[in-house]
Order: C-alpha cells, then sequence, then structure tokens
C-alpha cells in the first residue's frame, strides 16, 4: 500500500471583512463604557451557562440511548468496508424449531498413533468417534468452518474414503451440508469439496487474503441450530490420526448453537461474488451472548456460563466478543495458576513484513506471574516443521521465573515422536490450542502471534463451570481440562527447555 504524503488539502473559506467602526461614531464616556462592560459580562455569563447546559443534554443522550446495551468494547467493529448491504442468507435445511435446551459440554481429542500415556492417565473422547456420533445425531443441517479439507487423502498421496462417505451418507438423507472454506487452500490438489458439491453440499471459498490479509482459521460446526464442535482440528484425516488435537462438543444447547451460526454467517456471506466488508454489520449478526453477558445455564446439572469469541475484529459483529479480549480475560481473572498448550508462540507478527515485536500475551503471562504469584506453564509443540526462532522467546519467557521471590514460570515443548510415520507430511506435533485457570477453560483455534488475531478467522470458547451439591463427584470442565494438561506436561513427549530432545523429532534439540 502506498503511504500517504499527508492530511488532505482542508477547503479555504472565503474570507469576510469585518466592518470597521462608523466614523461618525461618538467616543464612549466612562460611565457608558462601565455599563457596556456589564452587558457584555452579562451576555458572556448568559452564553457560558447555556453551554455547559447543552454540554451536559449532549452527554446525557448517547447514555441514555446505551442503557441496557452491551459494553462499548463489545460494540460494531470499523472496517474499511463501506456501508453494510449484506444480508443474513437462510441455508437449506436451516431449522428454526425452538426445543428446550439440556446443555451438555464433553471434552474431545485425538491422539496421534504410536502415541501412549501412561496406564490409568486421564482422557477426553476420541476425536473420529466424536464427529461419527455428531454426524449421526444430524437431522437437518450441518453448517462447517475449516481452513482446509483433505479427508480422503490423496492430494498427500494417501487414498482413505471412509470419512468421506459418511458426509456423502449424510447428503444421501436428506441434511443439508453448508461448507465455508478459506480461499486460498493450502490442499490444491485435494477434491474432496467438488465431490461433496456435486452430491448436493453447499461450498463457498471465503477470499479472506483479500479482505483481511489472512485466512479462514476457524474449526467448528453448528448441527441442526442445536449442537457444536469447535476445536483446533481441521477437515483432515491426519487429525484424527496423526497430529494431536483438542476441541468441545456442545450438544443440546441451541442457544449457543444459534450464536456461533452468526459467526458461521459472517464467512458465509463475505464467500458470495463480489462481498465487501461492511463498515457495519446488520443488527441480525450482532451477538448477546458475550464475556460481559455470557449464558448462564446448567450443563448436565452443572452450574455454567460460556460465550464463544472470534478473530478478527472485522469479523465480529456488535456484542461478539474478540478472540484477543476472551483471552486476556481469561488469564486476569487467574489467581492460582494458568497452563498454555499451544502450536506456535511468538509474541511477533507471522506473516507480515517487515515484522513487528507483539507482547500482548507475553506480556499479560508475565503480569500474572510476577504481579500475582500466579503459576504459568506453557507447552509448546515442536516437529520437523518448526520455526526454530520461537526459541529464543520461549527463554526469555522462562528467564522471568524466580522462586525465591514468588515467580514461577516453566516452559516445555511437547514432541510427537514421528516413529515409522516419516512418509507422512505435516504430522506428528501437537496442534492443540487452549488454556486453563482454576476459574475458565479457553479452548480455540489459533496459534499466538499477531497474525491470528489481528486478520485471520478464529473463534474460542470460554467455559467457567462451579462445582455443585446436586451433582457431587462431576469434575468441572476446568478441572477435567487442567488434568489433561498435567497429562501432557507430565508425560515422556515434554522436554523442559534445559533438556535435551530426543531423536530427530524436533528442529530443537536442547
Amino acid at each position: 500500500m502506498g503511504v500517504k504524503a499527508g492530511p488532505p488539502e482542508v477547503q479555504r473559506l472565503p474570507q469576510r471583512a469585518f466592518p470597521a467602526w462608523p466614523c461618525t461614531m461618538p467616543p464612549h464616556s466612562p460611565r457608558s463604557r462601565e455599563a457596556g462592560m456589564l452587558q457584555v459580562l452579562k451576555t458572556l455569563a448568559m452564553l457560558w451557562l447555556g453551554t455547559v447546559t447543552l454540554t451536559y443534554l449532549l452527554w446525557q443522550v448517547p447514555r441514555l440511548s446505551t442503557w441496557g446495551q452491551l459494553h462499548p468494547e463489545e460494540g460494531p467493529s470499523r472496517s474499511q468496508g463501506r456501508d453494510s448491504s449484506l444480508t443474513w442468507e437462510p441455508l437449506e435445511g436451516e431449522t428454526m424449531q425452538q426445543q428446550p435446551d439440556s446443555c451438555q459440554l464433553v471434552l474431545v481429542e485425538s491422539i496421534p498413533q504410536d502415541l501412549r500415556f501412561a496406564a490409568g492417565s486421564p482422557s477426553a473422547q476420541p476425536l473420529a468417534q466424536a464427529w461419527l456420533q455428531l454426524l449421526d445425531t444430524a437431522r437437518e443441517s450441518i453448517h462447517m468452518a475449516s481452513f482446509y479439507w483433505s479427508l480422503t487423502g490423496p492430494d498427500i498421496g494417501v487414498n482413505d474414503s471412509s470419512s468421506q462417505l459418511k458426509l456423502q451418507d449424510l447428503l444421501d438423507r436428506n441434511v443439508s451440508l453448508a461448507v465455508a472454506t478459506s480461499h486460498p487452500t493450502l490442499a490444491r490438489n485435494s477434491t474432496d469439496l467438488q465431490v461433496l458439491a456435486t452430491r448436493g453440499a453447499q461450498v463457498r471459498h471465503v477470499p479472506m487474503g483479500k479482505l483481511t490479509r489472512g485466512v479462514l482459521h476457524s474449526k467448528f460446526w453448528v448441527v441442526d441450530g442445536r449442537h457444536v464442535y469447535m476445536g483446533s482440528a481441521n477437515m483432515d484425516w491426519r487429525s484424527l490420526t496423526q497430529v494431536k488435537e483438542l476441541g468441545a462438543i456442545i450438544y443440546n444447547c441451541s442457544r449457543l448453537a444459534r450464536d456461533l451460526e452468526k459467526t458461521f454467517q459472517t464467512y458465509w456471506v463475505l464467500g458470495a461474488p463480489k462481498a465487501v466488508l461492511p463498515r457495519h454489520w446488520p443488527r441480525n449478526f450482532s451477538s448477546h451472548i458475550n464475556r460481559f453477558q455470557p449464558l448462564k445455564a446448567r450443563f448436565a446439572g452443572v452450574p455454567t456460563t460460556a460465550y464463544f469469541s472470534a478473530s478478527p475484529p472485522v469479523l465480529c459483529p456488535r456484542g461478539r466478543t474478540w478472540d484477543l479480549s476472551a483471552l486476556l480475560a481469561v488469564m486476569a481473572e487467574a489467581r492460582r495458576f494458568i497452563y498454555v498448550s499451544v502450536m506456535e508462540y511468538f509474541p511477533t507478527t507471522r506473516f507480515s513484513r517487515p515484522a513487528r515485536y507483539w507482547p500482548v500475551l507475553d506480556n499479560a503471562l508475565r503480569a500474572a506471574a510476577f504481579s500475582r504469584g500466579v503459576q504459568v506453564r506453557l507447552l509448546v509443540s515442536c516437529g520437523l516443521n518448526t520455526d526454530p526462532s520461537m526459541f529464543p522467546y520461549l527463554r526469555s519467557l522462562q528467564a522471568l521465573s524466580n522462586p525465591k521471590a514468588g515467580v514461577s514460570v516453566d516452559v516445555k515443548v511437547f514432541i510427537v515422536p514421528v516413529g515409522n510415520h516419516s512418509n507422512i507430511p505435516f504430522s506428528r506435533v501437537n496442534h492443540s490450542k487452549f488454556m486453563v485457570t482454576e476459574k475458565a477453560a479457553y479452548i480455540g483455534t489459533s496459534n499466538w502471534s499477531e497474525d491470528y488475531f489481528s486478520s485471520t478467522s478464529g473463534v474460542g470458547l470460554v467455559v467457567s463451570q462451579r462445582n455443585s451439591s446436586t451433582q457431587p463427584g462431576v469434575a468441572t470442565v476446568q478441572e477435567q481440562l487442567r488434568r489433561l494438561f498435567e497429562r501432557d506436561w507430565s508425560s515422556r513427549y515434554a522436554v523442559g527447555l534445559d533438556g535435551q530432545a530426543q531423536g530427530q523429532d524436533c528442529v530443537w534439540q536442547g
């Protein structure tokens, strides 16, 4: 983009000559001068009083008009587009039936083949099993947002059509399938979506590169307007067999499902021909569920608050919490611990040039550890395709740790052994993106660098549960996620920065 030389020229108004005093006007006497001064003072006093009154009234108007509305931070995005001409597009099979909610949240994960934890270790429901169950649950519609598609795998020399056949079976059952995916795509040779489209699926390729200079990196499903999957897994067979993933499925929770559907709709309308980013999103894209007003419900009898966040800001209609704000809010409320598992951690930009320093999340972790005595643990993935320039930032963060002063910051890298899977490209990594504190769980789709929050689309789920006297012994979501994190942290696959990486499965060797 060209740099403007300066502000636009200000149009000069024609100057008007002020009238001179009439030559015949007699000079003022002292008494008349005093009376004139009093009159001037009275006039100025009246003008001042009027100005104060008008200012007060104008100040009250926006306040009165915003009573009962959302926090200003959740206001309309300010994009570089034009006034909105976008409209919500009801999709075939989109259900509008109102049914009572009985919300339930289930953590799901994918463990790569030949990655084994100690006997008795905690685990979540296998992702492949959970996806199949969710597909079987569908009766009317499935709306999917995904970075790319490579379920059958012929684009990388593999041929497994089982998952594709499952989706084709949905279409044969008259379940409508709508897919929003990024354009351009990493899986250039995959024909998955073309095959589904010939069977009746609706597919839109969202030109995020043109719209935001990013990609559509979200990964979620909305099923029948009642059930939701979201997490780190792409629509890729490697996500089910070769890559470590984590996500959540929420069943029978139409209020959350319909709220996430609004984010899907932002992608869907931008995938239409000649679509542009609106300056203000239409009102029916707005959310009434956010970090200031989360959904409050009982999930399987457990008192729960929950909301979805999104990135970048230009894809956050009014009321939608920005993903970065959600992360920072969860960190700020932590008093005991913050545990983070993420594939990449860069306090910089990753894809824009020249690169910029961006310490927002890094500073938040440091402040939590140093100022509040919160225990910070960061688990970052390392594989053969990891950028080694990440490790100085990890060492810098860990250098803050000072146990004698009550500052606890620990960093480890999680290494998935390649073993006999070396013929499979871009696999054998921990792709999870979650954070847990004693108060809340955050499950996201974004790596931790600026681009994922400023230009690339992503979503996050923030959940907080309280122990219930009516459900004794039932672990909260944040307790379940903490156990999964500690399983990974204490496993032989997690290596400290002062340790030694085993084998040749990671670009970093300690």
